[in-house]
């Protein structure tokens, strides 16, 4: 088969044309894109937690030469061109980089997305007995459908930390030896009345508990036995007791692995998603980078923006800003808060996250000339928001133009896209949040089917082209 380049996802002449990328993508790329879908499966089946996500970034990070920028604080070894180093917020935020032939203060090429994702979280006072049943009180975490959750496989994740700091990281529900958790639904045989509410209020978040366990401890005089019985199970394994649930953190996510999905395998069907689709794909440009870059290339992976991207770990928190003012004292002969402003300000920003594919079962919720399609390539959104561009940056038609320059010149296969109609609802990313540095920011992402549901639907093709924009976007040189 005779190779040919990816022609432009957008045409030269009068008109637009939009295609299928499957029609103009080369054998070469088809090729790499099989490669780049298998290793982010793997990394996605390993990374189902947003501490989880962060440690297998690390593990990369290293395997391919990348140091703690910890190191360096503590030396004071200044970082030249081509370092790579990375930095740590609390195990689960983290930006790793690229040291640019130029200096920090003429700017980064960033890409970031959020690792975290809905999910329904483990309550610090959990454990309880109800009517023969060990059950586990639970709190949801993020934009869900509750009734979603109810009755699928479910795996419990996360960590014990004691009062001496020693962590003890749990996992159940993934081995296939494993017992898996349940939430219960009522059978429609007796749901007369939870027919009549609306789908919004047919599960109260506080029925969301599930069924830990059903025997009871072999102990007569023993109250509260089958409750007894889970924490003796729990500190047999784990070495853990009731108390040690006030410093823990322990998330339910879908059980299993992510599966190729339809006839020809062209989909991934996997928990999570959103947004770790665009943080896997922006880390592996930063990792697939073999050339210094003209500017300093960076890539965020951050935690909590499901809720808002408060606290520590968030994207609005000072991590982001206090991490560069590192780079600069470690990049320049004098650190100084002018250049650490102008660093930001002459930054340039993806907002690598998520947009919802244009769902011909849902028509309804789009208008399909503004809605990304399956396999049409990775999606630019100019403005995310709700109805009149509410919480939205608004990227600006000259930052446009830079990424249609960019994008095309290296053969990718985008395409732009609203989330939904103007009216329907709406959504946002951290793009504000960096923006607000007057830095030029703009969306882009991987399309989804079935967005915050427990298993979301991503194209491969698209998947591969969020990995060939990012790494035409870290490269590039502003056209100079």
């Amino acid at each position: 088969m005779k190779k040919t380049k990816n022609k432009p996802a957008k045409s030269a002449g009068l008109a637009a044309t939009v295609k299928n990328g499957y029609e103009t993508i080369s054998p070469t790329d088809l090729k790499r894109s099989d490669e780049i879908n298998r290793l982010y499966m793997d990394y996605l089946g390993k990374a189902k937690t947003e501490r989880e996500a962060h440690n297998e970034a690390v593990k990369l990070l290293e395997a391919a030469g990348f140091t703690d920028l910890a190191l360096n604080e503590k030396t004071g070894q200044k970082l030249a061109p081509g370092a790579k180093v990375y930095r740590s917020c609390e195990g689960k935020t983290l930006m790793a980089v690229v040291i640019g032939k130029k200096p920090l203060e003429a700017g980064m090429h960033i890409v970031g997305g959020h690792t975290d994702a809905p999910r329904i979280d483990i309550k610090q006072n959990p454990l309880y007995e109800n009517s023969e049943m060990a059950m586990l009180d639970t709190h949801y975490y993020g934009g869900i459908k509750k009734y979603q959750w109810l009755t699928i496989p479910l795996a419990l994740h996360g960590v014990f930390v004691k009062p001496d700091g020693k962590k003890i990281s749990l996992k159940i529900g993934e081995d296939p030896a494993d017992p898996v958790f349940c939430i219960t639904d009522l059978l429609p045989h007796l749901a007369a009345d939870q027919n009549k509410k609306s789908l919004a209020e047919a599960v109260p978040g506080e029925s969301l508990d599930l069924v830990c366990s059903s025997i009871p401890v072999a102990e007569k005089d023993r109250k509260e036995k089958f409750k007894y019985n889970a924490l003796k199970l729990l500190s047999r394994r784990y070495g853990v007791n009731e108390d040690d649930f006030l410093s823990a953190e322990l998330e339910l996510v879908p059980a299993g692995m992510p599966r190729e999905a339809g006839l020809d395998r062209s989909m991934i069907l996997a928990y999570g998603h959103d947004d770790r689709v665009c943080a896997y794909t922006a880390l592996k440009a930063l990792l697939d980078m073999k050339e210094v870059p003209a500017y300093t290339s960076a890539v965020l992976l951050c935690d909590k923006e499901e809720i808002g991207s408060m606290g520590a770990t968030g994207m609005a928190s000072n991590f982001f800003e206090n991490t560069s003012a590192e780079l600069l004292n470690l990049t320049s002969a004098a650190y100084s808060e002018l250049s650490l402003k102008r660093a930001l300000t002459n930054s340039w920003m993806l907002s690598a996250d998520v947009n919802a594919l244009f769902d011909p079962m849902f028509a309804a919720a789009f208008e399909k000339r503004n809605t990304p399609l399956l396999n049409h390539g990775v999606c630019v959104t100019k403005f995310t928001g709700s109805r009149g561009k509410s919480g939205s940056s608004d990227a600006s038609a000259e930052f446009m133009a830079h990424i249609r320059r960019i994008f095309d010149k290296a053969g990718v296969t985008w395409q732009t896209g609203e989330l939904g109609k103007v009216d329907q609802g709406g959504g946002g990313t951290i793009a504000h949040l960096m923006a607000r540095f007057g830095m030029k920011v703009v969306d882009c992402g991987v399309g989804l089917f079935s967005m915050h549901a427990p298993m979301e639907l991503a194209g491969k093709l698209d998947i591969y082209m969020a990995y060939k924009g990012y790494l035409a976007f870290m490269k590039d040189g502003r056209g100079r």
